[in-house]
């Protein structure tokens, strides 16, 4: 018995050492296999928060506020877009979320004031370039509707293709300047036709919110977006780079506006930038004949005159009561036209295509 016990010891030895290793083997396996499920799910888990940030940065201006147009990605391409997620493979309760969020996405927009955006432009080598950039820096800002009105007699493809591929909701309109501005040889009033017209457009659509103008060649912290939204009348802030001072700025002081600040004030009530002042819709419909005079040097000047009756205690001090810069006055370097493309020696190449979308005057 001793013996046939230690041959079964033996053997359970041996079964024991067997089952110990193919256990091993297994556990193994399974290891590797969690660990790759794990990074499978991480990795698809990753794509549906970068696919979710996505159409967050893409939510829509609120549709009650004025006739626009509207952004060419609707909830549909969003939906889609979701669906090719593997993660959604592992989500059952996709239309309650996606409902979740237009909710969230609707609530926003209607408690949100909504900003009006003025932005004058011609055509120019710089054009489309200019354009990107500050489409994409208010492509950042929510609840917003983006005025593009060109100095010419008919709306340009180019600037229309550039516009819908930025997604930004806009309007695109044309206000050429007077021709009698054209053809004088002093400095010529440039901009504002087009803002003028956009004044236009407020006042037959919009009923609330806030009006800025935004060149397209200056710099924008997106900040002051949000700042200037909740403007009672008036708001004020500096503005960077402008004339040998380097800044154009209210001047305060004890917390109350004490004059200002700018390398040329040249007998003007309001010596501030373009970029420097933003205006409640409701304060401007009460003034229906506030407009910007065609008078190169003093059209802002002009238009915050025609804003009357307008106290400085009732201007908004913003940028940390006008302590900080969140927008500068930079330009771009004008660049030459392009000189035409020898389309003999390059047909059937890509710079058949590139020629066209170069903006000549």
């Amino acid at each position: 018995m001793k013996g046939g016990g230690a041959y079964i010891n033996i053997g359970s030895s041996s079964s024991s050492i067997n089952s110990s290793g193919s256990g091993s083997g297994s556990k193994m396996t399974l290891g590797k296999s969690v660990k790759m499920y794990l990074t499978i799910f991480i990795a698809t888990t990753c794509i549906y928060m970068v696919l979710y940030q996505y159409h967050m940065s893409r939510e829509p201006f609120s549709p009650s506020e004025v006739g626009k147009h509207q952004e060419k990605s609707s909830s549909s391409s969003y939906i889609a877009s979701y669906l090719w997620s593997p993660i959604s493979l592992l989500m059952a309760n996709n239309l309650t979320s996606n409902n979740a969020t237009t909710t969230t996405t609707t609530t926003v927009a209607t408690t949100t004031p909504p900003l009006y955006i003025i932005t004058p432009t011609y055509r120019r080598p710089e054009q489309l370039a200019e354009l990107t950039r500050l489409g994409y820096t208010l492509k950042h800002v929510a609840n917003l509707l983006w005025l593009v009105i060109e100095d010419a007699n008919k709306t340009n493809p180019l600037v229309a293709h550039t516009l819908d591929r930025i997604g930004v909701p806009y309007e695109y309109m044309v206000a050429p300047m007077p021709e009698k501005y054209k053809q004088t040889k002093k400095a010529k009033p440039r901009g504002v036709s087009n803002r003028n017209r956009g004044l236009e457009y407020l006042r037959q659509h919009a009923t609330e919110g806030v009006l800025y103008f935004a060149d397209d060649d200056n710099t924008y912290d997106i900040s002051i977006f949000e700042q200037m939204r909740y403007i009672s009348k008036v708001g004020m802030w500096p503005v960077g780079l402008v004339t040998k001072t380097g800044v154009s700025s209210p001047i305060i002081r004890n917390g109350k506006l004490d004059g200002y600040y700018d390398g040329w004030i040249g007998g003007r009530k309001y010596p501030v930038d373009m970029a420097g002042f933003a205006v409640n819709i409701k304060f401007l419909r009460q003034r229906p004949h506030a407009q910007m005079p065609f008078k190169p040097g003093y059209e802002e000047d002009g238009f915050l005159r025609s804003l009357a009756p307008l106290d400085n205690n009732e201007i908004d001090l913003l940028a940390d009561e006008c302590r900080d810069i969140l927008t500068w006055h930079t330009q771009t370097k004008k660049n030459p036209p392009a000189q035409a493309l020898n389309k003999t020696r390059y047909s059937n190449t890509n710079l058949v295509h590139i020629d066209k979308l170069l903006v000549r005057p």
